[in-house]
């Protein structure tokens, strides 16, 4: 990094969309370790908050129940690509929202409009709180959170590839039965009311079905530099 360039940069707020597997975590934090941005999980505080409602025995069942209930955790997410962190109301959530359980319900939570509306609130907040700027990586980050992204990226993959790569991470999950949740968790959120997972107008589309993951980051990292040189 050049000591002249970095002061004058203008922070530049990176957008990665996608539907799970496409690499979209690994890819948002090697770009943004790589460019010396901050990085936000989006899915990770959607997880925790469904996470506390789990733990504090709201009905899911009950969307009525969701809304009230939505603005009463405390969300912290830390920015560091290298070691990001959750917490909801001061407990270490990393690892327990990674849970079938917490996956499994994640989509009925998110559904629910008051809880996009906080946890959108939340993002926003992050994003133009970067001094340096921001990766920031979800389903509807290009087309509500940040409209206004100075770079918007849109990770596709197959679904076998896609289900390959999560029973991959999942350890032993089966390849089929990984494949098939995925592509019902597409359905329910491609097709629900509030802030749908959708490719913004103005994103590039990535596959990445044929690259390494290597590949795809540098893919990023191009699209970014050549944003920020252009300003």
């Amino acid at each position: 990094m050049e000591n002249g360039a970095a002061p004058t940069a203008k922070p530049v707020i990176v957008a990665i969309d996608g539907p799970s597997g496409t690499g979209k975590s690994s890819t948002s934090k090697a770009v943004a370790a790589q460019l010396g941005l901050s990085y936000l999980d989006t899915g990770a505080q959607y997880r925790a908050i469904t996470w506390w409602m789990v733990n504090n025995g709201i009905d899911l069942e009950d969307p009525t129940a969701i809304a009230a209930a939505a603005g009463k955790p405390e969300i912290i997410s830390g920015t560091d690509p290298a070691a990001p962190t959750i917490t909801v109301d001061g407990v270490d959530v990393a690892g327990p929202i990674r849970t079938q359980e917490v996956t499994s319900k994640v989509s009925a939570v998110s559904a629910v409009p008051e809880v996009r509306t906080r946890i959108t609130e939340l993002q926003r907040s992050l994003a133009t709180g970067a001094q340096d700027g921001i990766v920031v990586e979800g389903r509807d980050i290009g087309t509500t959170v940040l409209p206004d992204a100075d770079l918007k990226v849109f990770l596709t993959a197959s679904p076998e590839a896609r289900a390959a790569r999560r029973s991959g991470e999942l350890k032993g999950a089966d390849v089929h039965a990984t494949r098939e949740a995925l592509i019902k968790r597409d359905a329910a959120d491609s097709s629900r009311k509030t802030s749908p997972l959708a490719k913004a107008g103005d994103a590039v589309e990535v596959d990445t079905t044929e690259l390494t993951l290597a590949q795809v980051i540098e893919c990023v990292v191009t699209l970014v530099e050549e944003k920020r040189a252009g300003k």
